[in-house]
């Protein structure tokens, strides 16, 4: 393995291994001799799992070649004073066999609670643990103190996690996860870069300075083709040239359906700021070969303008209801992981409030403060120590306008752009080449035999049901989200 735990064991980990009564049991220290491991490996896979303290069962799904968990998981609310409160953090296991190499998976987000294999899981034919994200619901410390929502102690979420399922799951270990969940592998992997094997993060945004987003208006001048980009900049300036029409819509919408605006202040700000979003939704999330589909601006009715400003952009995104599925998203872009702000000049004289920051969508009783030396230190320990990590991204999607980048300190690591790809880029979707090197590069890093290079391919058949092409994880309501 590339990297074995040394036997640190902090406090905070030490948490999943005591009983109620805060010592460590006599049967905790048993099960790690040679005769309990030995008896392990006749027990039920659910029973090694629910063995594990702290852990309990929410459903088991039955699902052809897997046992599928839905668990929950006593974590610390603050991994640094790990006696003051814990939660119960949801993951799932799909498990294929013990003798088979482990992807640790998140989304960044919420846990679908339906069996779903990430591509790595695929390439190495293993099993897979997906973990929720620490404040989605139901993972949220109650009473929330949003102060313990970061980059590292949601690391530390899920190196608890690993070292306790590493004791049954103790092959090769490999992280993952796409767009948010490309991030927090990344992090994860900067804080704790002795637990994984190797890391694959797809479609991961990297900004690493907040107030410099010059990258995201050169992405918008020149991706695609000219006549795309002028269909989708005339319907988007449409929209706001027709706002007082369109605006009595969204608000016979609004009436109809309950929803409010209190968080971002107002149905004006918040019509806008769908509006704006059109634009970089569509490349998110379609792309070229669908731009003949953009209605013609200058004939279309005030009813198409609308359909397709909510076809791409989602009018629901920015009401309260919308946002607040999604209110850990925006307060960690708002406090850690900065957000993009475009320019838009061809919206010039009609938008009122530009790019919203994060914090208007983030109720305004949560107090934060921007730490802008959060991603500097993520990027800088990247360039410098990056080993066995691979990022991918869409050449099409707005989010890679900021990517990671290696440095000369980099080690068997890779960053590959998948040819008009948007944010649901992929190793598949690579070039020959770079695609066949990835393979195999994941293949290795997993410990699993691998043939040539050129003939390396995924281990287990595509399976339409658990292969998603979208991270199911992530609701699709529309808005500026990674």
């Amino acid at each position: 393995m590339r990297k074995s735990l040394r036997g640190l064991v902090s406090l905070a980990v030490l948490i999943g291994t005591v009983g109620t009564t805060g010592v460590a049991t006599a049967a905790d220290t048993e099960a790690n001799s040679p005769t309990a491991v030995a008896d392990s490996q006749s027990t039920d896979i659910k029973d090694r799992i629910l063995a594990i303290p702290g852990m309990s069962l929410i459903e088991e799904k039955p699902y052809a070649g897997y046992r599928y968990f839905v668990l929950e998981y006593v974590q610390p609310v603050d991994h640094r004073r790990p006696w003051a409160g814990t939660f119960k953090q949801r993951l799932s296991v799909l498990h294929k066999d013990t003798s088979r190499p482990t992807v640790f998976r998140t989304s960044g987000y919420g846990l679908s609670t339906t069996p779903s294999r990430a591509e790595p899981t695929r390439i190495i034919d293993g099993n897979q643990i997906s973990m929720e994200y620490r404040f989605f619901t139901p993972s949220r410390p109650q009473p929330a103190d949003w102060s313990k929502l970061d980059i590292w102690q949601a690391a530390s979420d899920q190196h608890r996690i690993f070292t306790a399922l590493k004791r049954i799951y103790d092959k090769n270990w490999l992280s993952t996860g796409g767009s948010k969940g490309g991030m927090t592998a990344t992090y994860y992997e900067r804080f704790y870069p002795r637990d994984m094997d190797g890391v694959v993060a797809y479609v991961a945004p990297n900004d690493v300075v907040n107030k410099e987003d010059s990258a995201y208006d050169r992405f918008f001048a020149n991706v695609g083709t000219k006549e795309c980009r002028d269909r989708l900049n005339t319907m988007q300036r449409e929209a706001l040239v027709r706002r007082e029409p369109l605006q009595k819509k969204y608000k016979e919408w609004a009436e109809t359906e309950g929803a409010t605006f209190n968080t971002i202040g107002s149905l004006d700000k918040a019509y806008e700021a769908v509006v704006l979003d059109f634009v970089w939704g569509f490349w998110q999330y379609y792309g070229e070969d669908v731009c003949d589909q953009i209605p013609d601006a200058a004939t279309a009715s005030d009813d198409t303008v609308y359909e397709t400003i909510d076809a791409y952009s989602g009018w629901s995104a920015y009401t309260d209801q919308g946002l607040d599925y999604y209110t850990p998203y925006y307060y960690q872009a708002a406090t850690q992981l900065g957000s993009p702000t475009i320019k838009q000049p061809h919206l010039a004289g009609l938008s009122r409030y530009g790019y919203q920051p994060a914090r208007n969508f983030v109720p305004s009783s949560i107090p934060m403060t921007f730490q802008p030396q959060a991603m500097r230190d993520v990027d800088n320990w990247v360039r410098r120590n990056a080993n066995q990590m691979l990022f991918v991204y869409g050449g099409n999607d707005p989010w890679g306008a900021e990517p990671f980048h290696l440095g000369k300190g980099a080690r068997d690591s890779y960053v590959y752009t998948a040819p008009g790809a948007n944010h649901g880029a992929n190793v598949a979707g690579l070039v020959d080449a770079e695609r066949e090197n990835a393979t195999a590069r994941i293949l290795a890093w997993a410990g699993v035999p691998a043939p040539a290079v050129q003939a390396a391919q995924p281990l287990a058949r595509f399976d339409a049901r658990l292969d998603k092409a979208v991270d199911e994880d992530v609701t699709r309501e529309h808005g500026l989200r990674p």
